[in-house]
């Protein structure tokens, strides 16, 4: 018997369908030019502002450079010297200092500020609004001045309304913790309104019904204040809490001005950003700043991320 396998029609040959041609990229950007002409000035901006002095700080960092001779490779000998030098870890220590200082007030003033702003027994709001928010467009130079007077060792101010309680006088600016303190107030004062607005624009985002609904249950405002207020503004603070940290950790005009590029007495106003300028611009290190400046990236970063996860919480397993 022959096998059936044998007799059985064999199956039609399947045609090889041609494979399309790849699309050259070439082409493709020659035939919509004008819409990528259209975008490259913010492209080619970039590249010269933005990733041309990222990549040459990094490359840089490598070097030993006083901005005028020939380069030298100092391969991590930058790195090494950041990582033992008493005065970088000083200059991170107070900058964390100043950061706690000014920025946990300054959101909690934010956030009452934003909780009065919305709320309807408040007259001229838009004025206050305006009136919140001129710190942050005013000069920093000339804040700094001013509070530079205000916390005057001789004719401060504040020294002026000690005397007429009778407390003695306080050298503010010769002492590490007044100098800091200072520098604390002009943050928040800059940036107290900022946050305000950002949160009331976050309080107008969540729905009155939740409140009318709270207080028919008999919930009082601290207790909508806590359990319907503070659960949605969880993305805005968030987000405050991520540029408060990435801004702290840069303050540099405020002590520069205030106490001068060494940070005043016993350096309790060096912070981070003034000692890279202070090393990079006034020592002419400048191989050695760009190393400070990446070292400083990866503290912010580190911190931003330890932030991000403490504020995020666990999430819900509903």
């Amino acid at each position: 018997m022959k096998n059936s396998m044998l007799n059985h029609p064999a199956p039609p040959e399947q045609k090889a369908v041609p494979s399309q041609p790849k699309q050259r990229l070439a082409p493709e950007i020659w035939k919509h030019r004008k819409e990528y002409l259209a975008i490259s000035p913010f492209f080619i901006v970039f590249a010269i502002f933005g990733l041309f002095p990222i990549a040459f700080s990094m490359f840089l960092s490598f070097q030993k450079w006083d901005g005028i001779g020939e380069m030298t490779f100092n391969g991590l000998n930058n790195y090494q010297f950041m990582l033992t030098d008493p005065e970088f870890w000083k200059a991170v220590g107070n900058t964390l200092l100043i950061w706690v200082y000014s920025t946990i007030p300054m959101l909690f003033f934010a956030l009452i500020i934003a909780f009065l702003l919305n709320a309807a027994f408040v007259r001229f709001r838009t004025f206050f609004r305006i009136g919140y928010f001129l710190p942050n467009v005013t000069s920093l130079v000339a804040v700094a001045i001013v509070f530079g007077t205000l916390f005057s060792n001789n004719y401060g101010l504040l020294n002026y309304v000690l005397s007429l309680f009778g407390i003695p006088s306080v050298e503010w600016l010769n002492k590490t913790w007044g100098i800091q303190l200072a520098v604390s107030v002009m943050v928040i004062w800059r940036w107290v309104g900022y946050n305000a607005i950002i949160y009331l624009a976050g309080l107008q985002s969540i729905p009155t019904v939740l409140y009318e609904a709270a207080k028919i249950d008999g919930a009082s405002g601290i207790q909508a204040f806590f359990k319907i207020t503070i659960p949605n503004l969880r993305p805005i603070i968030l987000f405050t809490v991520i540029t408060s940290t990435i801004g702290g950790m840069q303050v540099f005009t405020e002590p520069q001005v205030l106490v001068g590029n060494d940070g005043g007495v016993s350096g309790g106003g060096l912070t981070i950003v003034l000692y890279l300028y202070r090393e990079a611009f006034v020592h002419n290190y400048f191989g050695y700043g760009a190393a400070v400046g990446w070292g400083m990236f990866l503290l912010i970063a580190l911190f931003s991320i330890l932030n991000w996860r403490m504020v995020q919480g666990k999430p819900s397993n509903d």
